[in-house]
């Protein structure tokens, strides 16, 4: 049976990869964003490369935005059972100078949106008696992250959700598991924050086992083994993507 699945974030970067691989998986995908142009020119590789795809614009902790967005999703290409919540803030704050309104941002869009889309697409998922839901974490969350107190506290949240999530919809079909990326470079997050890194380039090269950064494929692969049919018995589980940077 033809899936449909929602990528969130997913105008660039580790969404987009992950919306261009369930693709070619043979899922019709949902591309969300708030940069709608950005979405569109994912469809259009999506669909230049034979899959089918539809921009979508919406901030994730915006729930009737969520929810018309997911509306037209429907609209298109039929029920909802495949979730990727990839959407997220980040930035490198000294933790005594963030402000009430900073962390409360971050917990808004990397818990909340999470929360709201998650909640939103569920009822697909219940009536299919099978879904799967990938939360995009992260290693810091795993590592901690110096001058990102309120980031690594946000995405260790989400791996809190994935977890208590696994369990409450486990006996429905429906999985849920967690990817916390390393450093991911040919990202916005990443590009956005690489002139705040602690070390050189090379330095953070060399401290990762692999001896290189991660690229989004490395992440969308990940996402697309956890929701094939086959992975059922895989949820609840953090699926560390880091070139070794943390071990579990």
């Amino acid at each position: 049976m033809k899936k449909t699945a929602l990528v969130t974030g997913a105008a660039a970067g580790i969404g987009r990869a992950c919306a261009m691989r369930l693709a070619r998986d043979g899922m019709s995908v949902g591309v969300l964003d708030l940069d709608l142009e950005g979405c569109k020119k994912v469809v259009a590789e999506i669909e230049a490369a034979g899959g089918k795809a539809i921009a979508l614009q919406a901030s994730i902790a915006d729930r009737a935005q969520v929810t018309a967005a997911v509306d037209k999703l429907r609209a298109a290409f039929g029920p909802v059972t495949v979730v990727v919540n990839n959407a997220g803030i980040s930035n490198f704050i000294a933790f005594e100078e963030i402000t009430e309104a900073q962390w409360d941002k971050m917990f808004e869009i990397n818990v909340k949106g999470t929360f709201i889309v998650t909640q939103v697409v569920l009822p697909d998922m219940k009536a299919a008696q099978w879904g799967r839901v990938v939360n995009i974490s992260s290693s810091s969350a795993q590592s901690g992250s110096v001058d990102q107190v309120h980031y690594s506290a946000s995405k260790g949240a989400v791996i809190s959700m994935t977890r208590s999530l696994a369990q409450a919809l486990g006996p429905l079909g429906i999985t849920v598991n967690n990817i916390p990326p390393g450093s991911v470079a040919n990202t916005i997050m990443f590009e956005a924050n690489i002139d705040k890194l602690k070390m050189p380039m090379d330095m953070l090269v060399k401290a990762i086992p692999v001896r290189r950064t991660g690229v989004p494929d490395d992440i969308a692969n990940a996402c697309s083994w956890l929701c094939l049919e086959e992975s059922g018995y895989v949820t609840g589980q953090t699926i560390g993507v880091n070139g070794g940077r943390v071990l579990s």
